[in-house]
């Protein structure tokens, strides 16, 4: 009678077998997405226009307006003017889209330039006056500032004032609007006005 040694191979690490699982899961996923590549092109393509948005560019480019935040009760608008037909004199009541350039982007990088949506309140040679965190202009209160952000910042209203040519005061119509009424937000020049919008609904 013949005894046969039969050798058993060492078991695989188990850090082994998890990378070629992995591996593997990799290597089929990449087939599946040659194979509905059409599926995948609409995902990769609204990934690279927020990329755009977020790092490069963030001027819409579209006429429509879209309104994520509670800032005012308009979530649609459709920009009526581009930047280059801006009228040069804006009107109390417009409402404006603004690349945003206030001093909160020193704490929030991600709010530069970033497209802000609001409403008219202050023209040029307006007075702000602020009394017990009122706001005031030409004596009318348009609304209270709170004391502090989301995530606790202390907010400072903005200072008194009587508005500078060119600027403007800008505000939504919810408490909780980020708008001129901050010192971190401020006044808004000409020049950072991207167009005038009518919101729709």
């Amino acid at each position: 009678m013949t005894l046969q040694i039969v050798r058993i191979p060492p078991p695989v690490p188990w850090h082994v077998r998890s990378y070629r699982q992995a591996r593997q899961s990799f290597c089929d996923q990449l087939a599946h997405m040659r194979r509905r590549w059409h599926l995948y092109l609409p995902v990769f393509a609204i990934w690279a226009l927020a990329y755009v948005r977020l790092f490069l560019d963030p001027t819409p480019r579209l006429p429509i307006v879209f309104n994520w935040t509670p800032s005012l009760p308009y979530r649609v608008a459709y920009r009526v003017s581009w930047k280059q037909t801006v009228p040069p004199a804006l009107h109390r009541g417009d409402y404006i889209l603004f690349a945003f350039a206030g001093d909160a982007q020193q704490h929030y990088p991600g709010l530069r330039g970033q497209p802000f949506f609001k409403m008219v309140r202050g023209l040029p040679g307006d007075t702000i006056t602020v009394q017990d965190r009122m706001v005031l202009i030409n004596g009318e209160s348009v609304g209270h500032a709170k004391a502090q952000t989301f995530d606790h910042r202390g907010l400072d209203p903005i200072q008194p004032t009587v508005i500078p040519p060119g600027s403007y005061y800008v505000q939504g119509s919810s408490p909780d609007s980020f708008d001129s009424r901050y010192r971190s937000s401020g006044l808004v020049r000409a020049e950072q006005v991207i167009g005038l919008v009518r919101p729709l609904f």
